[in-house]
């Protein structure tokens, strides 16, 4: 068994929403989707609104507006993944995911059917 490889799941969150509470909702269950499966192979599902929801609900609004908390934890969290699994759907943040996974060298899957077993 190889080991066990941290995946950010990267898709749409508020792309294509106008802000509706519902689409984005929509948008997040489509992300957890990906994370049974990434689980079943052997490895550790991640999606960073798991960690920038809480993190901006932390936050006063000064602190919130000074930098896009949703773009900055993602790409924090890139420093510590494996791999990144980007799930169709016009994104820009995941696009950037997908951008700083490359310029470190990781795998990029566009696909569940692309991601090796552990």
């Amino acid at each position: 068994m190889n080991n066990p490889l941290l995946i950010l799941i990267a898709g749409p969150y508020r792309s294509g929403t106008g802000g509706d509470p519902a689409a984005i909702a929509r948008n997040l269950e489509r992300l957890e989707e990906a994370a049974a499966p990434l689980h079943r192979l052997g490895h550790v599902p991640m999606i960073g609104e798991w960690v920038a929801l809480p993190t901006l609900r932390g936050l006063t609004p000064d602190e919130a507006e000074q930098s896009d908390v949703m773009y900055d934890v993602a790409a924090r969290l890139l420093q510590h993944c494996d791999a990144v699994l980007r799930l169709p759907g016009a994104s820009s943040g995941a696009d950037n995911d997908v951008k700083i996974a490359r310029e470190r060298g990781l795998p990029v899957y566009f696909s569940l059917d692309e991601v090796p077993a552990a």
